[in-house]
């Protein structure tokens, strides 16, 4: 076992919780962000890769972590990199038993330069938070000087206002081939998208060209695609004014599916508003209803904000499926513009695979075209 290094946690309101540093060494460089919890049993690596998690320290609800290892199938990122900013954890494995692994989760941190810390309460972290609603904190040495790690967490302010989208995005375009024969091509918009969400199209006959967030709408259209796609990503949507002007201009003219930062820009294209949740969703065991045909899925979910149903509404926006804890707008459709949405994951990875009919769902959409 590696020596590690006694590290805290502490969060905005002044609350600090004790552990130990593991990952990268690198752990005096202090790492802040909004601290969020997700509820998932597997699939940590997914959610560290998943570029959603850029500028969020992510504390896991089950308590043993690791235990299964890391490998090379199981990133999310298009460039391979950790986004999370940090892990916080129960009990960190030290050892991992699995065919597919090649290294334990505290290697694998490392190597990508991110830092976590074992030994905290988790469940009393969790409760906190979804008491007070999210709030951002910092991990440092425990050593480290309180009221500027304080002053430093007041510095980063929130995530209401923040676009992360420049930062997770790829640099250039690229292309995820269909799996055998080609049925259409979408086009889609990188706004930190999960790559398993182009395997789902691939499975389906879509060729997927996927452009950084700042690509001009006029650019996508001038390649006559069959479709477009808006994926997740972090941030306000709010401040995401490019995306959403680029996104109001290719609305009603080729088919569009949207998924959970894509669900809520594809909201504000049409005149709606989104909020941020208390202390959001982020899991693989949330209840949805998908009101068009009465169905319960369980699924996977990674947000902080949604779209107001009420001004929603107002936009012409149907609501198509609502979030069975809460009462939130998981997904609505717009019927003279060809286009539908999702707040939720139906790519899962990891999660449940309750949704992937939805996939299936745009296939119908461009079939009509």
């Amino acid at each position: 076992m590696r020596e590690r290094t006694e590290s805290i946690l502490i969060l905005a309101d002044g609350r600090i919780f004790r552990g130990h540093g593991f990952g990268s060494a690198r752990i005096r460089r202090r790492r802040i962000g909004e601290v969020v919890f997700n509820t998932a049993i597997t699939g940590y690596q997914e959610i560290l890769t998943d570029p959603s998690y850029c500028g969020q320290l992510v504390c896991m609800t089950q308590p043993h972590i690791g235990v299964y290892g890391v490998n090379d199938d199981d990133v999310e990122s298009h460039d391979g990199r950790v986004w999370a900013s940090a892990l916080i954890v129960r009990e960190i494995s030290e050892i991992h038993s699995n065919r597919r692994a090649h290294s334990t989760l505290s290697e694998y941190l490392e190597r990508h330069g991110t830092c976590g810390i074992t030994g905290v309460d988790t469940r009393a972290l969790t409760r906190h938070i979804r008491d007070q609603g999210a709030m951002v904190g910092a991990i440092a040495s425990a050593d480290a000087p309180l009221e500027p790690l304080l002053e430093q967490i007041r510095q980063w302010g929130s995530m209401e206002g923040k676009s992360l989208v420049g930062a997770v995005s790829c640099d250039a375009p690229y292309t995820v081939e269909a799996v055998g024969t080609e049925r259409f091509r979408v086009a889609a918009y990188d706004f930190g998208a999960k790559q398993n969400i182009f395997r789902e199209m691939a499975r389906r006959g879509i060729s997927v060209t996927v452009y950084p967030d700042n690509t001009p709408a006029s650019s996508l259209a001038a390649t006559n695609p069959d479709g477009y796609f808006l994926s997740n990503g972090p941030g306000d949507p709010a401040a995401c004014v490019d995306a959403v002007a680029n996104v109001r201009a290719l609305l009603g003219t080729k088919p569009m599916m949207g998924i959970c930062l894509g669900h809520q820009l594809m909201g504000l294209a049409i005149g709606a508003k989104t909020y941020k949740l208390p202390f959001g969703h982020h899991g693989a065991n949330h209840p949805v209803k998908d009101t068009t045909t009465d169905r319960i899925e369980i699924t996977s979910q990674n947000h902080g904000f949604a779209v107001d149903e009420q001004s929603l509404a107002a936009a012409g926006g149907d609501v198509t499926h609502t979030n069975l804890n809460d009462g939130s707008i998981e997904g609505f459709e717009i019927p003279d513009r060809k286009a539908f949405c999702v707040q939720y994951h139906p790519e899962a990875a990891p999660g449940p695979h309750d949704a992937g009919y939805l996939f299936d769902r745009f296939v119908k959409f461009l079939e009509r075209g």
